[in-house]
């Protein structure tokens, strides 16, 4: 009997992961977390839908594991905004830097380095950004007016701000100041962004 090559979707491997894993990079860069698709994810990667969700469960996972992120914003944003909502800014300053300051943060400080120099790094940073720390925090708070997107960038410019000077460019004071004068030097600036006047 002929060996007959089977056409149609890639079968489970030990590759399917890291194919999986690469189309995903390509699609959340390409067409932003919420326009990309489990379909077009495994389009691309050329397996089922049903492996994607077999390795990765939602799309959330899959677009933390395509960043190889350890850690999830999902369960770490609403325990940090979790308390006066007064003290909201300082605690999501304080979250981002117990988390980048860690060894859990080193995939993100990397993609920060990258991002300086490759516009496809960018895209994915601000993907993880906006969707998956800013945009959770804003719910958290329960903030749904016309203005949230506007304070979600607001607060943007402060979260990036801050990684870039203490991570990257490593300008001191900040790049070894103490977390906590951190906190409180830009706490109420985020702040005023989530709950304060902004116009």
């Amino acid at each position: 009997m002929r060996n007959q090559r089977r056409s149609g979707r890639r079968p489970g491997n030990q590759d399917t992961r890291e194919t999986i894993l690469a189309a995903a990079r390509t699609i959340f860069a390409d067409r932003g977390f919420d326009k990309a698709s489990i379909r077009a994810i495994a389009t691309a990667a050329e397996v089922d839908p049903a492996l994607v969700h077999h390795y990765f469960g939602t799309k959330d996972k899959l677009f933390l594991a395509s960043m190889e992120m350890p850690l999830d914003p999902g369960e770490l944003v609403p325990k940090a905004l979790d308390g006066p909502r007064e003290e909201a800014g300082e605690r999501l300053v304080r979250l981002v830097l117990s988390v980048w300051d860690s060894p859990a943060g080193k995939p993100a400080v990397a993609l920060l380095r990258s991002a300086m120099n490759h516009d496809w790094s960018a895209r994915l940073l601000r993907e993880f950004v906006v969707t998956q720390v800013l945009r959770r925090a804003i719910s958290e708070l329960g903030l749904t007016g016309a203005d949230a997107p506007l304070r979600t960038a607001l607060v943007a410019t402060q979260i990036a701000g801050l990684a870039m000077v203490r991570y990257v460019l490593r300008v001191e004071p900040v790049a070894s100041e103490d977390p906590e004068t951190l906190v409180r030097a830009i706490g109420p600036n985020v702040q005023r962004y989530l709950l304060g006047e902004i116009a």
